[in-house]
C-alpha cells in the first residue's frame, strides 16, 4: 500500500515505524473495505504494508494469517465459532461469543483484538409494497403467515443459506415455518436484492449489512427468538506479529469501535451501488473520521 498518510487521532509517534505488516481479507466487498481500513491504520502507524486483501473463499484468509503470510485481517466471530471451530450452537451474547472465538484460537496462533458492533449477519428483507400488504416485521409473523396463508411467503434464498444448519433449515426449525417448497427459489447473493425490491419474492435472503438494503429501501425482520449467529467484525492478528508489535492494538481499537451496520451500509453501498472503489472508500472514511490525514 502507498497511500500518502499519516497519523490523526491514531498512529501518533508512528510506533509501528519499522514493521513491515501483510493484511489480507475475503474477496466480497466489505472484507475489501476492511482489509484496506486495516492497512491504512498500519501506514498511518509508520508501517510498510503489503497489501493481500480479496483472498477467494472464507478458508484461505484464515489461514494466511495462521501461518504467518499474512499478519491480520477482519473477521466475523459466528464464522470462526461454527465454520472453522466445528461448534454447532451459536452464542447468543455477543460479547460472550467474541470471547469464546478468543479464547479458543489462541490455541491456533491467533489474537482476537476487541470486536465492533459491525453485525453482519443474516436477514430476511422485504419491500415496502409487501411490509405494507402483509405487515411482518419479525420472523415470527414470516412464520404465521407462512401458516396461515402459505402462498404469500415466498423465499428467494443462496444456495449456501437453503442448506445451511445457521440457514434456512434451522431459521424454519427455530421459528415453526412451514415454506412449502415450491416457494422458495435459489439464486446468486446479488440477484436477490433486485427481485425482492421488485416483489418477485415475498421475502429474501439478505446480509445485514450490505448497503443495498437502504439504498433499495427494504425492510428487515427481526430475529426476535434470536436465532441467527453474531457474525460480530473483529481484527484477528498473528499472535507472534502482536507479540513483536503490540501496538496493533492501540492503532486499531478505535477504528474498531467505530464501525457499526450503519457505517458498513453507507460504506458498502458505495461500492455496490455507486461503483466505487473498495480502497479508496476506506481512504475516504478513515480521513472523514479523523483517523489518518
Amino acid at each position: 500500500m502507498v497511500d500518502d498518510v499519516s497519523p490523526g487521532s491514531i498512529g501518533a509517534g508512528r510506533p509501528l515505524k519499522g514493521a513491515h505488516l501483510t493484511v489480507t481479507s475475503k474477496e466480497f466487498t466489505e472484507q475489501l473495505i476492511l482489509g484496506a481500513v486495516m492497512g491504512i491504520a498500519f501506514e498511518a502507524a509508520g508501517a510498510e504494508v503489503l497489501d493481500r486483501t480479496g483472498i477467494q473463499g472464507s478458508v484461505g484468509a484464515r489461514e494466511a494469517v495462521k501461518s504467518g503470510q499474512a499478519d491480520g485481517m477482519y473477521e466475523y466471530t459466528g464464522t470462526a465459532w461454527i465454520t472453522y471451530l466445528g461448534n454447532g450452537h451459536p452464542i447468543t451474547d455477543p460479547q460472550r461469543q467474541w470471547q469464546a472465538v478468543h479464547d479458543a484460537d489462541l490455541g491456533n496462533g491467533l489474537t482476537w483484538l476487541p470486536p465492533s458492533r459491525l453485525d453482519n449477519t443474516y436477514a430476511l428483507a422485504m419491500n415496502q409494497a409487501n411490509a405494507r400488504k402483509y405487515g411482518t416485521r419479525t420472523l415470527s409473523d414470516v412464520a404465521a403467515l407462512s401458516r396461515s396463508d402459505p402462498g404469500a411467503a415466498t423465499l428467494c434464498v443462496e444456495g449456501e443459506f437453503a442448506n445451511r444448519a445457521d440457514g434456512l433449515p434451522g431459521m424454519e426449525k427455530a421459528y415453526g415455518m412451514s415454506v412449502p417448497a415450491k416457494n422458495i427459489v435459489q439464486m446468486d447473493t446479488g440477484i436477490i436484492y433486485t427481485q425482492v425490491q421488485k416483489g418477485s419474492c415475498t421475502y429474501g435472503e439478505v446480509f445485514t449489512t450490505d448497503g443495498r438494503i437502504r439504498s433499495m429501501n427494504l425492510v428487515l425482520m427481526r430475529d426476535d427468538r434470536k436465532f441467527f449467529p453474531n457474525y460480530n467484525a473483529a481484527p484477528v492478528i498473528n499472535t507472534k506479529a502482536l507479540e513483536k508489535w503490540p501496538a496493533i492494538a492501540t492503532v486499531l481499537d478505535p477504528v474498531t469501535a467505530r464501525l457499526d451496520n450503519t457505517v458498513a451500509q453507507t460504506l458498502n453501498a458505495k461500492v455496490d451501488v455507486a461503483g466505487e472503489d473498495p480502497h479508496q472508500v476506506a481512504l475516504d472514511w478513515m480521513k472523514a473520521e479523523g483517523f489518518v490525514k
